[in-house]
């Protein structure tokens, strides 16, 4: 049974409402809404939002919406207001949110496990062009993001959509966000378990399911039995990782607990194995431990690594077996590290049916409608009906048999798609930016595409695997605690005394390899005009000190601070 405000779960009656705020967790009988976001949750469900959207606001238009709707419930349907042009970075934190506001939206395309036809991707190509200016981003959460959507086209959009099998349910708000999957789920030739299935019970269970549509915060899922750990999994609510149990065989290795933002912390293991059939009644367990004791006081503390971190995994595995489970789960073996550094699938690779995929790299993720639409042509032409995303920002292009391989990757490249990227188009990545987000301080996607070209100008023969992650502002939406050379996004003065465009430098950050947060050296901030010049001093100095198979992140960890600046 599902815990709300009205109704708390049988696990939960057993305790008395305190007369003390607490964390507002509703397990402790905290019902009363403690700030504005949790009190226009409990006037109405967000899911609730569509019916007015479609017979009210689409209608009367933008100047009809209702201020709960526009900035909070409307996120339920993947809908954000965009930032109004002209405001610069300066201003981002002082003008209240109407002064932000454009009348036009960010609409988030629910894409989960980055699973796509090609009659899907054409799709989303057609929306883009008539209805976003052309916009479609690729986002390293696999789903895809379209601007200068206006509220009289939303109804039209989603008709569109839902007519080939996508939707926009809960790709925003306090609701569990798409679920991330490996993109060669069920075609690797060294997969250890497909996680489509899980995916999609998962999915079946909770995406629009009013029990889980008023969460403390944002949920996120990930699913992969790829041995390459595809899917950033230490950086999620919660992860399921393919794993082989010595007497129970292939299934799932459970972590909790991770997230970025201004306070990164990474996911813990549980230490349960759990097969692929309870993996969606786990899944489910960790939610609802989420929902009814997550903490609902305070936004800031509101995600679910904040209880993790007070409670330790022991407690959260034994509430959720003894609570929410009624049984106990299998102790299990962790993951391995994988053998390789790049987890993106870009390149060409044999499919376990002898076809193969063929991953490439667009620019920081940043598309466009008649890019994807001729995506969508050149897969469909060349014999594959599906495509995917990856949570780099790149796509891959499936069971293409081997006579084709050559045509398709010659076709993707001539629309600047490369197979075969540098380093720096293949490591670079970049959140949306001050362009749109209202929360951004500083330009992204175009600072990030010139610094590539630069770079490769720069550096033609620097070969190594290295991660380059901008971020418009510190909530780290494009990982920059996590990047080998990560950028947060700030003003600051040049050295004429001039407020301008700047990064603050973390380095030495990485997922699956020795996962762990970079490094900051004190003082160290770079303009976004000096941005070429550090990185080139930077990689130069590791390429000219590093041991012979020695990481970036390895060597930024030993460097002396001079090397780093």
């Amino acid at each position: 049974m599902a815990a709300t405000p009205e109704r708390p779960a049988a696990a939960t009656t057993r305790r008395k409402a305190g007369r003390h705020r607490g964390e507002g967790q509703w397990a402790a009988g905290h019902f009363t809404p403690l700030n504005g976001n949790e009190q226009f949750k409990k006037d109405d469900d967000g899911l609730n939002v569509r019916t007015r959207i479609e017979t009210i606001y689409s209608r009367r238009g933008f100047d009809s919406i209702d201020p709960n709707d526009l900035r909070g419930r409307m996120r339920w349907w993947g809908l954000y207001t965009q930032r109004r042009p002209g405001i610069d970075g300066g201003k981002t934190a002082v003008l209240e949110p109407e002064e932000l506001d454009d009348e036009f939206f960010m609409l988030r395309v629910r894409i989960d496990g980055g699973r796509l036809t090609t009659d899907q991707l054409r799709v989303i190509g057609e929306i883009s062009q008539e209805f976003a200016r052309g916009t479609a981003d690729i986002t390293d959460r696999q789903n895809v993001q379209f601007h200068w959507i206006r509220i009289e086209d939303v109804p039209e959009i989603w008709r569109r959509l839902e007519g080939v099998g996508l939707s926009t349910t809960e790709a925003c708000g306090d609701t569990p966000r798409a679920i991330l999957g490996s993109p060669v789920a069920g075609i690797a030739e060294d997969e250890i378990i497909d996680g489509t299935p899980v995916i999609e019970e998962i999915h079946r269970r909770i995406v629009g399911n009013p029990a889980f549509s008023n969460l403390p915060r944002k949920f996120k899922t990930a699913v992969s039995g790829s041995p390459l750990l595809d899917v950033a999994h230490e950086i999620n609510d919660i992860s399921l990782v393919g794993v082989v149990h010595p007497e129970l065989g292939p299934g799932f290795d459970v972590w909790v607990g991770g997230g970025l933002s201004t306070n990164p912390k990474l996911g813990v293991r549980l230490g349960a194995w759990v097969s692929a059939e309870e993996a969606a009644e786990v899944h489910e367990g960790v939610i609802s431990i989420f929902r009814d004791h997550g903490y609902r006081r305070l936004r800031t503390r509101a995600r679910l690594k904040f209880l993790v971190a007070d409670w330790g995994p022991e407690k959260f595995r034994q509430v959720l077996e003894d609570e929410y489970l009624g049984r106990k789960l299998h102790d299990g073996p962790a993951p391995a590290e994988p053998a390789q550094r790049w987890r993106d699938h870009v390149g060409v690779h044999r499919q376990k049916d002898g076809r193969f995929y063929v991953g490439f790299a667009p620019r920081v993720g940043r598309v466009d409608g008649a890019t994807l639409t001729k995506i969508a042509e050149v897969a469909a032409a060349h014999g594959s009906g599906r495509v995917r995303t990856t949570t780099e920002q790149k796509m891959l292009v499936l069971d293409i048999t081997e006579d084709r391989v050559d045509s398709l990757v010659a076709a993707l490249e001539a629309l600047d798609l490369r197979v075969t990227p540098s380093p720096f188009r293949r490591g670079t990545m970049a959140c949306t930016g001050i362009e749109f987000c209202k929360l951004a301080i500083v330009e992204t996607k175009g600072r990030g595409a010139s610094l590539i070209d630069e770079l490769e100008r720069r550096l033609p023969d620097f070969d190594e695997p290295v991660t380059i992650n901008l971020n418009g502002c510190p909530n780290a939406c494009a990982r920059i605690q996590v990047a080998d050379i990560g950028l947060k996004g700030q003003l600051m003065l040049d050295g004429n005394g001039e407020q301008v465009e700047g990064y603050q430098v973390h380095l030495g950050g990485a997922l699956g390899l020795s996962a762990g947060f970079g490094r900051k050296v004190r003082g160290l901030k770079v303009t976004a005009a000096e941005l070429p010049d550090y990185i080139e001093r930077v990689l130069t100095a590791f390429t000219e000190q590093r041991t012979e198979g020695e990481r970036f992140a390895q060597w930024v960890g030993r460097a002396e601070e001079g090397a780093l600046k």
